[in-house]
């Protein structure tokens, strides 16, 4: 039986965990510390806490993959924690365990593009803030040694989309008139890709994101029809993004190319099945029927 790692079983790892153990894979699941792995219950497959920024913890832990997924998050901090997690658990994961297949979780955002074109894996990834410089440090590493790229949208899912949570808090505003697009996947997806990438025999960068970028003023717009809620005001100042200002639409015709299928191929859609009803429900918020 194959055996896969699932280096960071958080959000989107104990989904990945869960569809590989129903591909038949062999699952086991780190995360950073005891209470973390506390927290993920009682599961059919193995969780231990181990720090993959310590080269020490790694070869302690380490035993044959087939597969390692690293998909573990800087918990939003600053560079140091990139550096931390990103490179030097990449480097402590591909050198002590050396896996046939290994996949690291970048982000789109290393794209910096600004004019709302599109991009694929063949353009320039220019961040301009360090912590995309890190990303993309991790990349080439990744890269250099045979390893794969999954570059991933703006993630959301049941219980999480940033987009929702402000539009319902009052918090969103829109920037301007709104074109700038938003590029989204649902957490399925990207457990999906992330099965689907371990059976390519190529290695290479892709884009994970779903099919239709969306701008601003749609998704909130959408958002204020289907939940019966004003438009959120124009800002007065745009803030300054931790990832940079940037506005592309993320092509996913590579990944899609090879035979990925997405569950939910549009923001829209994706958000009204697995979100917005739980959401709505916590909050006491008014829905009218998406569909409509």
């Amino acid at each position: 039986m194959a055996r896969v790692l699932i280096a960071g079983c958080g959000y989107v790892g104990a989904a990945t965990a869960e569809l590989f153990q129903a591909a038949g894979w062999e699952v086991e699941g780190w995360t950073h510390s005891a209470e973390s792995a506390a927290r993920l219950g009682e599961k059919l497959y193995v969780v231990r806490p181990v720090d993959i920024s310590e080269r020490a913890a790694v070869d302690a832990a380490a035993r044959k993959f087939d597969a390692v997924i690293h998909c573990a998050s800087s918990g939003g901090g600053g560079a140091a924690d990139y550096r931390r997690v990103y490179l030097a658990g990449a480097r402590n994961l591909m050198q002590a365990l050396r896996p046939a297949r290994f996949i690291f979780t970048s982000s789109t955002s290393v794209y910096a593009q600004t004019n709302g074109e599109w991009v694929d894996e063949e353009s320039a990834a220019e961040p301009q803030h360090e912590t995309g410089r890190i990303l993309r440090e991790t990349e080439e590493f990744v890269r250099e040694n045979g390893g794969t790229v999954a570059r991933l949208a703006g993630i959301y899912g049941p219980g999480r989309s940033v987009l929702l949570r402000r539009f319902l808090s009052g918090e969103a505003r829109l920037e301007g008139d709104g074109g700038r697009f938003l590029n989204q996947v649902h957490r399925d997806d990207i457990a999906a890709a992330f099965v689907y990438l371990t059976s390519l025999p190529n290695d290479g960068i892709f884009n994970v994101s779903d099919d239709e970028p969306i701008t601003q003023r749609a998704a909130y717009a959408w958002m204020a029809q289907t939940l019966e809620r004003p438009l959120p005001r124009t800002a007065e100042e745009v803030a300054v993004r931790k990832r940079g200002a940037s506005n592309k639409r993320v092509s996913n015709r590579k990944l899609r190319g090879l035979g990925w299928k997405l569950l939910h191929p549009d923001f829209r859609s994706g958000i009204a099945a697995s979100v917005i009803p739980s959401e709505v429900e916590r909050s006491g918020t008014k829905s009218r029927d998406p569909a409509g």
